[in-house]
């Protein structure tokens, strides 16, 4: 189930490649690390709940925040909202 949710996550990534602007396209490979990472540690815990990934996503963000500037938080905040919502309604 993670690894669907993943690969439908980084589709949308890809996807958006072509017409993104800057910004966004920052965000999303900054977003793709995250989600990559959270979805192997789930992989290697033994869980396959897509809201835990979500959880660890959202965790990943919060503890690397000092990472980004206020203004590129919002951005990758944005955009994974943005995803999950797409994603969701692809299902």
């Amino acid at each position: 189930m993670i690894q669907d949710y993943e690969e439908k996550i980084l589709d949308l990534i890809d996807a958006m490649v072509e017409t993104a602007s800057d910004d966004e396209l920052f965000a999303s490979g900054y977003l793709r690390g995250h989600i990559s990472l959270a979805a192997a540690d789930c992989e290697q815990d033994g869980i396959d709940c897509i809201d835990m990934l979500k959880q660890r996503v959202d965790g990943s963000l919060k503890d690397n925040a000092n990472e980004l500037t206020p203004a590129d938080q919002v951005l990758v905040a944005n955009l994974w909202s943005n995803l999950q919502t797409q994603a969701s309604s692809v299902a």
